[in-house]
């Protein structure tokens, strides 16, 4: 029986042939795509779909992938105004999430996911940094399993420099990690190796941990070239820029997640190509800590897979992917000069099948088509901002945003239902939030 039919939507495939259906349907069967196409669906699934869902005036596209965040930082919002990354991360950032306990990471994460649902998401890419104890990793997990949404945690690590930890340490954490966490809830749950950032991570360790990565057949994400100091502090030591030194060591590869990639020049990124890893673009967090802008249309045109994400609340101050969307084809576009810099449908690939490569699955997500997993975001685009609806790509990219989103599903369970969140008590959570963060501040002793 199928479960759930969605008709009279805007169907955007994200097909290799770009397939859009200005009005389709799609039916699911458990956590599946059973069928779709364009029209009005045969009377037989009308009438044997246990539910119906009207999507006259919305599009339907696969589900929105957010590909790096840090949830923690969903209490930090507006505290990094006017600050540069490394000012940022010493005076604000480290010292708050330094008094965290698990249950705020829990409680911040909760929020932080209801926020990514809420704006059509349905998986991310979770860079924890927070490695007090496992508890503190293990809440972001635990959040994850209760909100519905898909996740990948990577556990943040670096051996060098403040909150060094020792190599055997970070390998047998991320054992247990992946030994309890790995596959769970129902396989929506991944673990991954999060070294922080490059001039933070020795060379042994970079190795060993990637080794072990692939041991596993899991991924490894770290932030790279956020910002040019960072190349200089790798020159400094190793004699190299933090993707030649990547490349040096064996590990640049498929299964390497590089976010942010601000910094890399015309041999980094033929390097980045060559070897086939991902790169993870944030604008909006790039442009609010004044880091400077990607290379995103050349390193499209080098056939390099590029997601996008919103990075954390505290360097974005929302996480709304839908604005994101729409920053990131306007800084490509204004960078280069070049209104045809980044189309529509190009940034949509990035939050979509870019992501489901990000995760490796893209044999079964970032697609509308049989047999792939119903991971979907219905957006409503009958609105003021967005009549009269000549392209649904276009008026999704730009003239939309999380507030417009109205359905999200993931595993063909709903978790947003006409703008309501089915897994959560929004309301108690807002206000559990407002006073642990209140707490937290006075615990970090840092004024507002």
């Amino acid at each position: 029986m199928t479960s759930l039919l969605i008709h009279n939507a805007a169907i955007l495939t994200m097909d290799s042939q770009d397939t859009i259906h200005q009005s389709g349907w799609v039916a699911i069967d458990g956590a599946q795509i059973e069928d779709s196409g364009a029209g009005a669906p045969p009377d037989a699934l009308l009438t044997r779909a246990a539910r119906v869902i009207d999507g006259s005036g919305k599009a339907l596209l696969p589900g929105l992938i957010n590909a790096h965040t840090h949830l923690s930082q969903t209490y930090l919002r507006g505290l990094g105004d006017d600050r540069s990354l490394l000012d940022w991360l010493q005076n604000i950032v480290w010292p708050i999430e330094a008094q965290m306990t698990p249950d705020d990471v829990y409680l911040a994460s909760l929020l932080g996911l209801a926020e990514n649902i809420r704006c059509g998401v349905t998986a991310v890419g979770q860079h924890h940094k927070i490695v007090s104890s496992p508890a503190h990793v293990e809440a972001a997990a635990r959040a994850a399993e209760r909100t519905g949404i898909r996740m990948q945690l990577a556990r943040g690590w670096v051996d060098l420099g403040d909150g060094a930890e020792p190599p055997d340490q970070i390998l047998l954490q991320m054992q247990s990690l992946y030994e309890q966490w790995h596959g769970q809830a129902g396989g929506r749950i991944t673990i991954a190796f999060g070294p922080m950032a490059a001039w933070r991570c020795s060379d042994e360790t970079m190795q060993r941990t990637v080794a072990q990565a692939r041991r596993w057949g899991i991924k490894t994400h770290m932030h790279v070239a956020e910002v040019d100091e960072e190349n200089r502090r790798m020159e400094e030591r190793t004699g190299m820029r933090s993707v030649e030194w990547l490349d040096e060591l064996g590990v640049l590869g498929p299964d390497l997640q590089l976010v942010h990639c601000v910094y890399l020049n015309d041999q980094d990124i033929e390097r980045v190509a060559n070897r086939d890893a991902v790169i993870v673009h944030c604008p909006t967090s790039n442009m609010y800590l004044g880091s400077g802008i990607a290379r995103v249309p050349e390193m499209l045109a080098q056939g390099i897979t590029v997601a996008l994400a919103t990075d954390g609340s505290a360097s974005h101050n929302s996480q709304d992917i839908v604005e994101t969307i729409k920053t990131a084809t306007l800084l490509a576009r204004v960078s280069s000069k070049d209104a045809s810099a980044l189309r529509p449908l190009q940034t949509l690939r990035m939050a979509t099948s870019a992501g489901a490569r990000f995760l490796g699955r893209e044999d079964s997500l970032g697609q509308i088509a049989p047999g792939f997993t119903a991971d979907l975001t219905l957006i409503n685009l009958n609105t003021l901002r967005a009549m009269p609806v000549h392209r649904p790509e276009s008026a999704l990219v730009f003239n939309s945003n999380g507030l417009d989103v109205d359905t999200v599903i993931v595993d063909g369970q709903i978790l947003l239902d006409g703008g309501r969140l089915t897994m959560l008590d929004e309301d108690e959570l807002l206000d559990q939030c407002r006073h642990a963060a209140q707490n937290l501040l006075q615990r970090a002793g840092v004024t507002v």
